[in-house]
């Protein structure tokens, strides 16, 4: 039988509907209880997308199977002098967005850097003796069942996934079986408090707050999720026009993926329906 996850509810919440006006050649939705089961779907949920900077919370979790593993150590050096594994979960490591320049001293700032996922990838490869492609399938994908999802590249935006896997992967970090809870209420906890920085599209934040490897509403504004969005939401968005959130007051996760860029029209249309999902939440029960 097929769990309620893997089901492809259509139209469970009528608010998923919306992604039909969405100025987007395809998109596919899908929402996920705290207990793993699905609130609904909309769109070909079994189509793959690239998932962009999505990528990173995949690549994150595999990290940290790393370190429950023994393999590495949150706080051992990674990346420039004087940075640590969590320092790069956390974009505080003080290297450059795309480039494997220092432009800070760890700690100091919130960078938002491609490059310090792809040295936590080499990291991990070099720890373990596995490639970190093979080792995210190894210790996330394939125990999650997330058989549509590669990694065809970088780990911090080289993902291809489809919103039936994703939903899969909201379930575990909701109700964690690959990692102990504690460590999973880590990710989702202000990593380096009160550092500024610049959200991609979204400008500088003060603070910009980050877990590990997932990125915190808090007071953001302006932001992709909705002013309705608890503070203590966390996810990630790509610039391949995807998204995913986790909402711990909301009890619920949501997972949408597209193909057409992010820009303007996702800064107008996602805060209201991320909005409008959480009022369906909220009537449902």
């Amino acid at each position: 039988m097929e769990s309620p996850v893997e089901s492809n509810v259509e139209n469970g919440l009528p608010s998923l509907a919306s992604i039909e006006n969405w100025p987007v050649p395809t998109a596919a939705a899908a929402v996920v209880r705290a207990d793993g089961t699905r609130a609904g779907a909309h769109g070909p949920t079994g189509r793959r997308f690239p998932l962009a900077s999505v990528t990173k919370p995949l690549a994150a979790y595999a990290v940290l199977v790393a370190y429950e593993e023994g393999a590495i150590d949150l706080d051992e050096p990674a990346g420039p002098e004087g940075s640590t594994v969590r320092h790069l979960l956390a974009h505080t490591s003080g290297l450059a967005f795309d480039e494997h320049r220092v432009t800070a001293a760890p700690g100091t700032r919130r960078i938002y850097s491609n490059a310090g996922f792809e040295v936590l990838g080499d990291h991990v490869t070099g720890a373990t003796g596995i490639p970190f492609a093979e080792y995210l399938r190894q210790a996330v994908l394939e125990p999650l069942g997330m058989v549509s999802t590669t990694l065809d590249g970088s780990p911090a935006k080289d993902g291809v996934s489809t919103v039936d896997d994703l939903a899969r992967f909201a379930a575990e970090v909701q109700a964690p079986r690959l990692l102990d809870a504690r460590t999973v209420l880590d990710a989702m906890t202000v990593a380096y408090p009160g550092l500024t920085g610049i959200l991609p599209g979204y400008g500088h934040q003060r603070p910009n707050d980050w877990g590990l490897g997932f990125e915190i509403r808090d007071g953001k504004s302006p932001h992709w999720t909705g002013a309705g969005s608890s503070p203590r939401a966390f996810g990630h968005f790509g610039q391949s026009g995807t998204f995913l959130w986790i909402d711990p007051d909301a009890r619920a996760a949501c997972v949408a993926l597209t193909d057409r860029p992010f820009g303007p029209w996702a800064v107008e249309t996602w805060p209201a329906f991320t909005d409008a999902v959480l009022a369906d939440l909220r009537a449902a029960g």
